[in-house]
């Protein structure tokens, strides 16, 4: 819809506006009204050149769109019926929770393997496990290859499927490699769209799953979802929308908890959420209420470090990693907020997802 600046367009200002919505196969209809005339745009309105031209115009106030920039990811796209399943579970039906280490330690590895067997006797359907870290400064433990084998081991040990971070195409490649079943992209990342791209493209029918985590920095939902775009369109479906807190900071959190942006995410997009409260709130005392307020708002899923004994972890554990015993009963309080909360997210579904029974 271009809305115009003064009452309409003169026939010339027509003229020069139709001939470039024609370059992009798109038309224009004028909207009278008593006092003022907008004009519809027929055709697909998502060619961003195109709607940098017309801003561009003197005469033009704005452009507003009504189709979606992602086109994939869109909840009306032919991909709201794609079914996601992990650790024996389908996204969408079944409440997901993903737990685990936020660093395994090479130095001692027993720690990794006993959270591992703790976290899948606490309920837990995947074992997360960071390999490599991003680190604000270089000096830090950044992670190193050799606990690859350590996670590897509590997979086969456990029999669960295990999730890690990636944050270059060396890693992406060493984790796919490996046979690692989810990829996480973490916050630092989710806007570097050559590395969105590589991962879509080199898990593309491996039915690898990626864990999209929501940037620091990002701002409207909208660029959320189309991060995500990149990954599908490059030829993976499998991808989960996780917030997991933003910027500025609320103060005594890590950062600002994001987990009432669900229900938006829900209402445009088909892909499962997956909420990261760890991250939001930056303590362990903090995470169980955030990780039920997610399952609140809609939530598929939670992703929640967790140790057997926090303050022997490295990285985010000492602070941020709730016990196995805390994590068993929060799975079983969260399953019973998932099922009351169901029928409220099914509201934002349209008739197809309904019938597949999501």
């Amino acid at each position: 819809m271009i809305i115009p600046v003064e009452d309409r367009f003169t026939e010339e200002q027509i003229a020069e506006v139709t001939g470039i919505l024609a370059e992009f196969s798109c038309s224009l209809s004028p909207i009278y009204g008593e006092t003022r005339t907008i004009y519809a745009i027929h055709g697909d309105e998502r060619h961003e050149l195109m709607i940098n031209r017309l801003e561009g115009l003197s005469y033009v106030s704005r452009v507003d769109t009504i189709q979606s920039a992602y086109k994939l990811m869109d909840i009306k796209s032919e991909l709201a019926n794609h079914e996601m399943r992990i650790g024996g579970k389908t996204l969408g039906q079944d409440l997901i929770v993903v737990a685990g280490q936020c660093t395994i330690d090479p130095k001692n590895p027993n720690y990794f393997i006993e959270t591992a067997h703790a976290v899948k006797e606490a309920g837990a359907d995947v074992i997360r496990g960071g390999i490599w870290k991003p680190r604000t400064s270089p000096h830090t433990y950044q992670g190193s290859n050799d606990a690859v084998e350590i996670l590897l081991r509590a997979a086969e040990e456990t029999g669960l499927p295990v999730n890690t971070e990636v944050m270059d195409e060396e890693q992406l490649q060493i984790a796919v490699d490996a046979g690692v079943p989810m990829i996480q992209v973490g916050a630092r990342n989710a806007l570097n769209y050559s590395l969105l791209k590589r991962i879509g493209a080199i898990t593309r029918g491996k039915g690898t799953m990626v864990l999209l985590k929501r940037s620091m920095h990002m701002g409207p939902i909208s660029e959320f979802i189309c991060a995500a775009e990149y990954i599908v369109a490059a030829g993976n479906p499998n991808v989960m929308l996780c917030p997991r807190g933003t910027v500025p900071g609320l103060d005594g959190y890590r950062n600002h908890p994001d987990e009432s942006i669900t229900p938006l995410l829900k209402q445009k997009t088909w892909a499962p959420v997956v909420v990261d409260p760890s991250h939001s709130v930056g303590r362990s005392i903090y995470v169980p209420h955030a990780a039920l307020a997610a399952l609140a708002y809609g939530a598929d899923g939670l992703c929640i470090e967790c140790h057997v004994d926090p303050k022997n972890g490295i990285g985010d554990d000492p602070k941020q990693a709730i016990t196995p015993n805390t994590l068993a009963s929060l799975i079983e309080d969260g399953r019973d907020v998932y099922q009351r909360t169901q029928k409220y997210t099914k509201a934002y579904a349209p008739p197809a997802m309904l019938k597949a029974g999501k």
